[in-house]
C-alpha cells in the first residue's frame, strides 16, 4: 500500500546584500549522520498539526534551523509542489524577501552550517556543471546536474526547486 505523501514546506530566502547591492540566497547544509546527510538546501521541514498554513510552515521551520525570526521573512511568491524522488513528501516552496541577521543561529541538531551565496556566482557558468554519480542504494548511475558551491554540491530537489527560478529573479521579476 501506497501512503500520502507527507507535506512540506521550504523557503528560497533572498535579500539585497547592504554592501554590493547585488542579491544573496542563504542555504543550509545538512548534519552528517541526519537526514538528507551533508547536502545542501533550503531551511524547511514537514507540515505539523499546529501549522495554520504551509506559509507557516516554511517560516516556521526557518525560524528554528537558522534562526530568522518570522517578522524578517516576506513571502514574495510560492510555487507548485514538487515531489520528492521517494514520493514520502510533496514540498512546497516559498520564495521569500529577509532581513538577514548579522549572525546565524543554525539550529546544532539539523544544521552544520549556513550558507550566503551571492546569485552573480550562483548564475555564472562555471558554477553549474554536471557529473555521472554512482548510487549504492539503488545500484545506479545517473547524470546528475549541479551548483558547486565550494566543497559542496547544490543538486536534487534544491536543484530543481531553484534552477527554473533563478532566471527570472535575475531579471527582476520580483523586488527584493
Amino acid at each position: 500500500m501506497i501512503s500520502e505523501p507527507k507535506n512540506a514546506a521550504v523557503l528560497i530566502p533572498i535579500y539585497r546584500h547592504p554592501q554590493t547591492n547585488g542579491l544573496h540566497l542563504v542555504i543550509i547544509r545538512r548534519t552528517p549522520g541526519g537526514s538528507h546527510s551533508g547536502q545542501l538546501a533550503f531551511p524547511g521541514g514537514g507540515a505539523e498539526p499546529e501549522d495554520d498554513s504551509l506559509t507557516t510552515t516554511a517560516i516556521r521551520e526557518t525560524h528554528e534551523e537558522i534562526g530568522l525570526p518570522p517578522e524578517n521573512i516576506t513571502i514574495v511568491a510560492d510555487f507548485p509542489a514538487v515531489q520528492t524522488f521517494n514520493d514520502r513528501y510533496r514540498v512546497h516552496p516559498f520564495l521569500a524577501r529577509i532581513v538577514p541577521l548579522d549572525k546565524w543561529i543554525p539550529d546544532p541538531a539539523e544544521v552544520a552550517e549556513v550558507i550566503d551565496v551571492s546569485l552573480d556566482y550562483l548564475t555564472a557558468p562555471e558554477t553549474h556543471t554536471e557529473e555521472d554519480w554512482y548510487f549504492e542504494r539503488w545500484d545506479m548511475t545517473r547524470r546528475i546536474p549541479f551548483y558547486r558551491i565550494g566543497p559542496h554540491p547544490l543538486w536534487g530537489l534544491t536543484y530543481h526547486i531553484l534552477t527554473p527560478l533563478l532566471p527570472r529573479i535575475m531579471k527582476g521579476e520580483w523586488q527584493f
